[in-house]
């Protein structure tokens, strides 16, 4: 990724769903409170941590576009397609899941994966486990617990709940990026205001940002990222107010107590405990970070 984009230009690119679903596109990198940190460093390689900020690193694979880590899971996406998952310890055998893959979706014993023809596919249970199709022409593909949700190329935004082959719910439109977490669902509108609702899938929305580029969420914590390359978290209520993360950020990422936030250098930072917490350097060169 070249230095020379802006802030704003790297985090759209770093950060968001790309617009089309014939390239690459950014998932889930915020979690569900578990110990795990991800990132992806600027030679593809993947590398894990589990328990402390501090704890050493271990290295699950190269030439790697995407991770992500939910629970006891691990997954990445590789430059040729190919997607793979792991269940255990970080030194387990990887199962192979797909191909021509250009997004990687887990949550619990559920796992998401899009195709390069914009199909989306998720499995439950078991890694061998049998492929159920989702939708088609799909640009983004999120898990959350029971939920699943699909933006579609021109921005129309589903989610579902229950059963794999529960019916969908319309969320929105101009979507650019969806967010779940629990009862709480995100979307991010191609005008850059960002809007939250909690509870039933039909529940209302709250505006919570505008010239945003990036909305995650965990649990009770909303974070955005803005155009300026500033990141806010909130906890608590949907109308609670912002804390100031840091600047020159080109993404965010959240997982129960712990803030992840990647600078525009290639530096890799997080957190732990209140908003006001002090920051760990975690890594440096890095292109990608997650958190389970």
């Amino acid at each position: 990724m070249k230095k020379s984009l802006t802030t704003a230009a790297l985090a759209v690119l770093t950060a968001t769903t790309l617009a089309t679903t014939a390239t690459a596109v950014s998932g889930t990198v915020s979690g569900d409170g578990g110990n795990r940190i991800a990132v992806i460093r600027g030679d593809g390689s993947a590398l894990v941590k589990e328990g402390p900020l501090s704890a050493p690193w271990t290295v699950e694979g190269d030439s790697v576009k995407q991770i992500v880590v939910a629970g006891d899971r691990i997954g990445i996406l590789k430059g040729d397609g190919s997607a793979l998952v792991k269940e255990g310890g970080l030194g387990t055998q990887w199962t192979l899941e797909g191909d021509n893959v250009i997004q990687l979706a887990l949550s619990g014993d559920r796992i998401g994966i899009l195709k390069a023809n914009g199909d989306a596919y998720v499995k439950e249970g078991a890694l061998g486990a049998q492929w159920t199709l989702e939708g088609d022409n799909v640009k983004q593909l999120q898990l959350s617990g029971d939920r699943i949700g699909i933006v579609k190329a021109n921005g129309d935004t589903y989610v579902k709940e229950g059963a794999l082959g529960a019916q969908w719910t319309l969320e929105g439109d101009n979507v650019k990026q969806l967010a779940l977490s629990g009862s709480r669902i995100g979307i991010l509108k191609a005008n850059g205001d960002a809007y939250v609702k909690e509870g039933a899938l039909g529940a209302q929305w709250t505006v919570e940002a505008n010239g945003a580029v990036q909305l995650e969420l965990s649990r009770d914590r909303i974070g955005v990222l803005k155009g300026d390359g500033s990141a806010l978290v909130k906890e608590g209520p949907l109308w609670a107010g912002w804390t100031v993360e840091g600047d020159n950020i080109v993404q965010l990422a959240l997982s129960g107590s712990r803030i992840g936030i990647l600078k525009t250098n290639g530096d890799a930072y997080v957190k732990e405990g209140a908003l006001g917490a002090q920051w760990t350097v975690e890594a440096n060169g890095v292109t990608e970070l997650a958190l389970s």
